[in-house]
């Protein structure tokens, strides 16, 4: 009997940290390579071995064939990589942003590390990511992705294979949401871009002896910086209230 009862119990620990593992292996902010990998791994541990007696009943019996106990913890690991890539594609929109503001405003050849896809970005990207990244921290939004985590299993039942179609179509449909929130929190920046640059062509044309690129250059990063500090916190809470809005589904109420 408590041979039995072990047994269970390390299978449903098992498939609980396989998900849960899975998920904390891709989470922005616990997946980035500045956190070691033991950290990463106890916490995922210490949150496995929490959630196990709450969610043993949902477990699947101990199966008696070993191909049958890899392809639960094959589904397990896919329902945590679905829920350790959808935060990621939500916080993707201030790179988008990022990116396009650099590109608009002349700071496209400045790089710097960029937390969210892992390598280096434009600076202004990399400075957008970082802070939308502090203040997952700073508000408890990583809670959000715990707790998602732990309810996920009345969304994605254990043992069973994600839908892989509902799936697709779901981020598929979360990509694009994301781009188009990275381009409309860049909208300040591309029309006053493009006001400036139909101003620069109309000097051009009216005074063809200035030297437009030297006078111009200066003018047009003290400007992107000037726009940059009046616009960040209505960008940082565009972008926090879309991965708010966008893992409610994975949250039970």
């Amino acid at each position: 009997m408590l041979q039995e009862i072990l047994q269970t119990n390390i299978f449903a620990f098992m498939l609980v940290f396989a998900r849960i593992g899975t998920a904390f292996m891709i989470l922005p902010g616990f997946a980035s390579i500045q956190v070691p990998m033991r950290m990463r791994l106890s916490l995922a541990l210490a949150v496995s071995f929490l959630a196990t007696p709450a969610l043993i009943d949902q477990m699947p019996p101990v199966p008696g064939a070993p191909m049958i106990i890899f392809g639960l913890i094959g589904a397990e690991v896919l329902a945590g990589a679905i829920l350790g890539t959808v935060p990621l594609i939500l916080l993707a929109s201030v790179h988008v942003a990022g990116t396009i503001i650099s590109f608009i405003s002349g700071f496209a050849s400045a790089l710097t590390w960029d937390p969210v896809v892992q390598t280096q970005s434009a600076i202004i990207s990399g400075f957008l990511a970082t802070t939308a990244l502090m203040l997952i921290f700073v508000t408890d939004m990583h809670h959000i992705f715990i707790r998602a985590m732990l309810d996920s299993y009345e969304l994605f039942r254990p043992g069973v294979l994600p839908n892989v179609g509902d799936t697709t179509q779901m981020m598929t449909r979360m990509v694009g949401d994301t781009f188009l929130l990275g381009v409309q929190m860049s909208t300040p920046f591309i029309v006053i871009n493009f006001a400036y640059n139909v101003g620069l062509g109309i000097l051009t044309r009216l005074a063809p002896q200035i030297p437009i690129f030297f006078v111009a250059m200066p003018i047009q990063l003290i400007a992107s910086l000037v726009v940059m500090m009046i616009t960040t916190s209505g960008i940082m809470i565009a972008a926090l209230t879309h991965m708010a809005e966008g893992m409610r589904p994975f949250v039970i109420p």
